[in-house]
């Protein structure tokens, strides 16, 4: 809090942050009730950011986010939630600070129905010292993509995370110029021709199977409202010239709509972004989807109807890329 809060009201937010760690900490104890903050799991993942006001001065922010919360060394598997989550910013000391922050339960997606809840112990690797938070700095370059990343494992973790949320962006899949753009913007000259062929299939299948038009619309005005948050990353190997990294992250897929049949449904998977150091930046050489790690899911009673994620369709509700 001492980082991220303005000065003004630092003390206020900072009794209110301990407060709502007291109320979050139930979860993150093992099925005895006792603490193990070793083997807890509290990751929370970005869907959607939208600019409610801005200037020079302030600025106010919705997002819609998703957490997994838990623990590895008993009880149950981890808990998927989902929060609407408004903060209010303020620009000091040549920096946004935190000025309020509150939340309220956010727009709940079922978990597909082809992934099923993993085993406890498979959380293990995304423990406290094992895995990290994904590192976001928001710069952009002047094409809108990002900006390049410093040769550390710590660009390399925010290279790869804005490769995932990237490639769920809804305009991956309905707008062909755009996916051009960001795959030269990020994507190794190597592997670029072949990325590009592999990702148009892609795209034209989803578009296809989902009869879209090119503003992300089906005939009867449902909108394709695609997201892909990252929970943690791990780094599998990392050199001054190439590096592999890890990514646990929840995607949300589906039209937005009265067809509950297409509705919005979320996945969680890991993928592993294989990056080498190139052109001043790291760039993409491939992104590999491996085995799902799905938490517990949120009560099904608790479900959104379809049409109420229009809220979050399109692209200008999309998280900032890393």
């Amino acid at each position: 809090m001492a980082t991220i809060a303005a000065e003004d009201v630092r003390a206020s937010l900072t009794k209110e942050a301990d407060l709502a760690a007291g109320r979050e900490a139930a979860p993150l104890k093992r099925g005895s009730g006792k603490a193990a903050p070793s083997t807890a799991i509290a990751r929370t993942g970005v869907l959607s950011a939208h600019v409610l006001g801005f200037d020079i001065h302030n600025a106010t922010v919705r997002l819609w986010t998703t957490a997994v919360r838990g623990n590895t060394s008993g009880g149950g598997a981890p808990q998927a939630s989902f929060r609407s989550v408004t903060v209010t910013l303020g620009w000091q000391d040549n920096d946004w600070k935190l000025k309020s922050k509150s939340e309220a339960p956010g727009l709940v997606a079922p978990i597909d129905f082809r992934q099923s809840t993993s085993l406890t112990r498979d959380f293990a690797n995304y423990a406290p010292k094992l895995a990290s938070d994904p590192i976001v700095s928001g710069a952009i370059s002047a094409d809108g993509f990002p900006a390049a990343y410093e040769r550390t494992e710590s660009g390399a973790r925010a290279a790869a995370t804005s490769a995932s949320m990237l490639y769920g962006d809804s305009r991956f899949f309905t707008d062909a110029g755009w996916r051009h753009r960001m795959l030269a913007a990020t994507a190794s000259s190597g592997v670029l021709a072949a990325t590009r062929t592999e990702t148009d299939s892609t795209a034209r299948l989803v578009s296809e199977n989902r009869g879209l038009d090119e503003a992300g619309r089906t005939a009867d005005g449902g909108l394709l409202v695609t997201r892909t948050a990252v929970l943690a990353t791990r780094k599998i190997s990392y050199s001054a010239q190439a590096a592999s990294i890890e990514l646990w992250t929840t995607s949300v897929g589906g039209i937005a709509g009265d067809d509950e049949t297409q509705r919005p449904q979320v996945a969680y998977l890991r993928m592993t972004v294989d990056l080498v150091w190139a052109d001043g930046t790291w760039r993409t050489t491939s992104v590999t989807p491996s085995d799902p790690l799905v938490p517990a899911p949120a009560s099904a009673s608790q479900v959104t109807p379809s049409s109420r994620f229009a809220e979050v369709g399109g692209v200008t509700n999309a998280p900032a890329t890393a």
